[in-house]
């Protein structure tokens, strides 16, 4: 087989199996390949009952104590029984599994594997396999992948698939030179697929990953030099002058700026009228005081007659933001246009002739802004918000509307100043490290799960006074398909805990796009008092009035992460906290999480977290939404992403020029530019 085979080449993947597939990107034997595990499920050996912790996976080996009992409710089937051995008892359970009872005979001896819970206070395990002693010492110390699943894809499915590819498979894109392999202590690529996928110890699994980031990284900053070499410095075709016309709307404000918004203010001001294009990543903290310094630049790109529009990753987002501009420039006669994917085809055609009419100055919206059908008059800046949101190749997109326009793009994700001149390496970079005087600091607090019924009567407090909260739930680690059912049932918790009257309403990435925004919208006018949510919430809306962030398994999350969903509140006049809830007793984890109890201040938890987190975590827990790598995590990974991308700055021409000729993907990647820019 080939790498470039279609996926349905592999044996046993029929059309449905192959439709299957595709819901998680997968089309070819190389993207199957590249699907690598988000993590690994060790088989230790087993451990007393009395030792058990809720959270943990764990086997125990013991016998059993009572007789089956099985339950009806509804259509469903609980089926239970208690098992000991010499350091205590535990009752396990098991859903829609009767023939168990034929197993499960008083006396018999097994291995019994699964998740610890708390039910009704007391500890057990549900849906525990069940092994033969013999059975379960064949798979000790094994490390079996777990994949991101879909509906009608199993674990095992996935893995079968993969282990079939990668002995049918013979070809080997070995690219990365031999003196750098062997500078930066690299394994072979062919070997480092098959350790990632199905390794022989943790520490072979470990030299895979290390191979694998590296080159996620090494084409990265390959892919950065591509663009440049390709992109000469432009001649600046929209001079921007009379910045001063600006004050007047500064002088208006109800605050005052920091000294960081003037400074970064300033060198967009001079960008914008310098002798070259500007392009600058405004990279902020939450609640820095980004927004402001969008609308002064689009303000002055009005005033000297041309056109700016500013794309965001969401339509409440893009609403919000239009709002906040309509505000802020109305009066002063600047013209803005709202572009949205859910308006109606009269809507947009209206829209389209506007912005080709140069009828309005100001655009505002989401991926609708990059349609083929958008035309634009003077496009002379363009901002994109929540850079980590969008691909470098729709913020090219949007600029390729214009003549070569002034891009400004702006980030609330708090990445140490180093990496941040490696990833964004084709921009001039600006930090705004100083909050507003006006903000509160957010009130945080570190618990366990047992404080949960006293975090419970503190948003029904804060609610009773008028405010708003969120509660953050994790993905189910057994399975991502499993996510909605999880905010589901929190959902219906949390409504049984809270005041009666209180309106808990729920929100999950597998819901349609228009579901999402109803939902956010619904939540910013006040109208849901509880928004239970997965990290769909992590890029959001400006709630003022939502003052109380409550964060399920803390620990699960990056420091980072965690810091961003924080963000959400403290938005507003009155005092916001922050709860985060801990499923883990272990000491490192709440020095962790400590780290952001003591600080509000994102590029020091950014800079701690990096500290913190190392080879150790495998795979780390991902900063969702930073840049797309497949495995490399820019915090956990600081290291190799430095190594990778001096390894490709050092390569010589001729080497630059056989590791493209080498490597098919790379070579496509680079040629899907247009004109050379990703």
């Amino acid at each position: 087989m080939k790498w470039t085979d279609h996926i349905s080449t592999i044996k046993g993947i029929g059309e449905k199996t192959a439709q299957n597939f595709a819901k998680l990107g997968i089309y070819s034997v190389c993207d199957l390949i590249e699907h690598y595990p988000r993590g690994y499920d060790v088989y230790e050996q087993p451990v007393p009952i009395a030792s058990i912790s809720e959270g943990s996976i764990v086997a125990i080996e013991a016998s059993v104590a009572t007789i089956v009992e099985i339950k009806k409710i509804k259509n469903l089937q609980i089926i239970s029984c208690r098992v000991k051995d010499p350091s205590g008892m535990l009752s396990l359970t098991w859903f829609n599994q009767a023939f168990l009872k034929n197993t499960l005979r008083l006396g018999n001896r097994f291995i019994f594997r699964g998740k610890v819970v708390r039910k009704n206070g007391a500890l057990i395990i549900q849906q525990p396999k069940i092994y033969k002693q013999e059975e379960y010492r064949k798979l000790l110390n094994v490390m079996q992948p777990i994949y991101s699943l879909t509906d009608g894809l199993s674990n095992h499915a996935i893995s079968k698939a993969v282990d079939f590819a990668l002995t049918h498979t013979l070809e080997d894109e070995e690219y990365i030179p031999k003196r750098v392999r062997k500078e930066y202590d690299l394994i072979q690529r062919k070997l480092a697929i098959r350790e990632i996928h199905f390794p022989k110890s943790k520490e072979t699994m470990m030299e895979a990953r290390k191979r694998l980031v590296f080159e996620e990284f090494f084409n990265f900053t390959l892919i950065l030099r591509h663009l440049k070499e390709n992109k000469v410095q432009t001649l600046n075709s929209f001079v921007i002058e009379n910045s001063s016309q600006c004050r007047g709307i500064i002088e208006k404000l109800p605050y005052e700026l920091t000294g960081a918004q003037k400074n970064v203010l300033n060198e967009i001001f001079k960008d914008l009228s310098g002798k070259y294009t500007m392009n600058r990543l405004v990279q902020g903290d939450v609640g820095s005081g980004k927004t402001i310094l969008a609308v002064l630049a689009l303000y002055l790109v009005a005033i000297n007659g041309y056109q700016g529009c500013l794309m965001v990753p969401t339509e409440v987002l893009a609403k919000q933001h239009y709002e906040s501009l309509v505000e802020n420039l109305s009066e002063h006669g600047i013209r803005i246009k709202l572009l949205v994917g859910s308006m109606t085809a009269a809507e947009k055609r209206r829209a389209y002739e506007e912005i080709n009419n140069h009828e309005t100055d100001v655009i505002v919206g989401t991926h609708a802004l990059i349609q083929e059908k958008v035309n634009y008059d003077k496009l002379a800046l363009v901002i994109t918000d929540e850079q980590h949101r969008f691909g470098v190749k729709q913020r090219e997109n949007l600029s390729m509307k214009g003549y070569s326009p002034h891009v400004l793009v702006m980030s609330a994700t708090p990445i140490p100043r180093t990496l941040a001149m490696i990833l964004y390496g084709d921009l001039d970079i600006s930090v705004l490290n100083e909050m507003p005087a006006n903000r509160l600091p957010i009130k945080n607090c570190v618990v366990d799960t047992g404080y949960r019924p006293t975090a419970y009567r503190f948003i029904d407090k804060q609610v009773a006074e008028g405010r708003q909260a969120y509660v953050i739930c994790p993905m189910v680690e057994e399975s991502e398909t499993m996510e909605a059912e999880n905010v589901l049932e929190y959902t219906e918790k949390l409504k049984e805990a809270l005041r009666f009257g209180t309106n808990v309403a729920y929100l999950h990435g597998k819901m349609k796009p228009k579901e999402k925004d109803a939902i956010m919208e619904e939540f910013a006018a006040g109208n849901i008092q509880v928004l239970v949510s997965t990290t769909v919430v992590e890029v959001g809306v400006n709630v003022p009035n939502a003052t109380v962030m409550m964060i399920e398994n803390a620990e699960r999350f990056g420091l980072a992460q965690l810091h961003q969903l924080r963000g959400r509140v403290g938005r507003g006049a009155h005092q916001s906290y922050c709860i985060l809830v801990s499923g883990s007793s272990k000491q490192e984890t709440r020095e962790r999480l400590e780290i952001l109890n003591k600080s509000n201040d994102g590029f020091f938890i950014a800079s701690e977290d990096l500290k913190l987190r190392g080879p150790g975590d495998m795979f780390g827990i991902r900063q969702s939404g930073d840049l797309e790598f497949k495995l490399g995590d820019i915090y956990t990974d600081a290291n190799v992403l430095k190594n990778a991308n001096d390894a490709a700055k050092s390569l010589t021409m001729e080497e630059y020029l056989e590791v493209i000729e080498a490597s098919p993907s790379l070579r496509n990647k680079m040629n899907s530019f247009n004109g050379g820019t990703l």
